[in-house]
């Protein structure tokens, strides 16, 4: 059972029909759900792919899709974790609410020594004091 996006020629306005079967999709007249109009245009439709936990892994270790990070420039680092973290997905939730400050805050344009100097307890049990963070 197909769906098929359409936008209207006269509203510019995108919308989607459910279909029933096939055949119907080449002989049921389309109509704009917005304005009426049957000037409408087919839409080739966004797609989604299921990919595996290695996959998404695989892609965030290659140094080609990081773009354009900057080690110096702490809104560069924070926009690269950021889609590190939404790349994850439900792994993510791991990391603690912490860490989702240390991203808002880098976006910002914090520093990251004082970062790590307002947030001590950032590095958990694995003893890091000041400076064992990598930013």
């Amino acid at each position: 059972m197909p769906i098929y996006e359409y936008r209207c020629q006269k509203c510019r306005r995108r919308f989607s029909i459910f279909w029933r079967t096939f055949s119907d999709v080449d002989t049921a007249p389309v109509t704009c759900q917005h304005c009426g109009a049957d000037t409408v245009t087919r839409m080739v439709s966004r797609i989604r792919v299921l990919r595996s936990e290695d996959s998404r892994m695989e892609d965030m270790a290659d140094p080609s899709a990081w773009g354009g990070l900057d080690e110096s420039d702490p809104k560069s680092m924070g926009r690269f974790m950021r889609k590190m973290v939404n790349e994850m997905g439900d792994e993510a939730g791991d990391l603690g609410p912490e860490f989702g400050e240390v991203i808002d805050r880098l976006e910002s344009g914090q520093d990251p020594d004082q970062i790590e100097k307002d947030m001590p307890d950032l590095a958990g049990d694995a003893g890091g004091g000041p400076g064992d963070l990598d930013f």
